[in-house]
């Protein structure tokens, strides 16, 4: 976060030639503004910033937090995300008092986020938007801005855990079925698809997350 204050400047020459300070968050007022869609996570513990000697405010506060984010996986696990982190502030007017601007292009910040924060999970970060916007309530106009996450999920471990090993039990079943074996040998084979079958749907099922509107499409066959 950056924004200005005029009223605490000073002189460098007059102070032994010091251009910024390290000074507690309460000493002067910050922007207070918090994420809309955080449903729990940690507080940082670095409550300090930097003054310049311009009056330009500086403060870097690492946040670690869960996000609600409604999820499409019907094409799973081909399926791609969108999710969106809205920061905003409801206590000042965006008209008079208090309006937020982003500093970095969406460029910029998905380079940043590919090169040093994002590590090789289970999802992939494809692309990255920013929304600033007014947000109304109760006849007043707020500051929010919006960043719109787009991501893909890495689909190679469901493949060779859960899509090959259904596929094969299948192809065995045809394979079975139309065999010249007993009926006795077919039914018996039936039976060990049907409990393989049946495990391979408790991992599919304790795999898969649970907010979504529709199941899958390996989940309904």
């Amino acid at each position: 976060q950056e924004w200005q204050n005029p009223f605490a400047t000073w002189d460098p020459q007059d102070f032994c030639n010091i251009s910024e300070i390290v000074l507690p968050m309460d000493t002067y007022w910050s922007p207070p503004v918090f994420i809309l869609e955080r449903v729990s996570g940690q507080n940082p513990e670095l409550n300090y910033m930097v003054l310049m000697h311009n009056g330009s405010f500086n403060s870097t506060r690492p946040f670690q937090v869960t996000l609600t984010c409604s999820l499409i996986i019907l094409k799973f696990p081909f399926d791609t995300q969108t999710c969106n982190l809205s920061i905003a502030s409801f206590l000042y007017p965006a008209v008079t008092d208090f309006v937020m601007k982003t500093r970095r292009t969406p460029a910029e910040i998905m380079e940043q986020s590919q090169n040093l924060l994002l590590t090789d999970g289970e999802w992939k970060f494809t692309n990255l938007n920013i929304l600033e916007f007014t947000e109304m309530l109760d006849d007043k106009g707020f500051s929010v801005v919006t960043y719109v996450i787009s991501m893909e999920r890495r689909p190679t471990l469901y493949i060779l855990n859960l899509i090959l090993p259904t596929c094969a039990l299948y192809l065995l079943d045809m394979a079975v079925l139309f065999g010249p074996s007993s009926l006795e040998e077919k039914i018996n084979f039936q039976i060990a698809i049907i409990l393989g079958s049946s495990m391979l749907a408790v991992i599919l099922n304790n795999s898969l997350p649970t907010s979504s509107n529709k199941p899958p499409i390996i989940g309904t066959h």
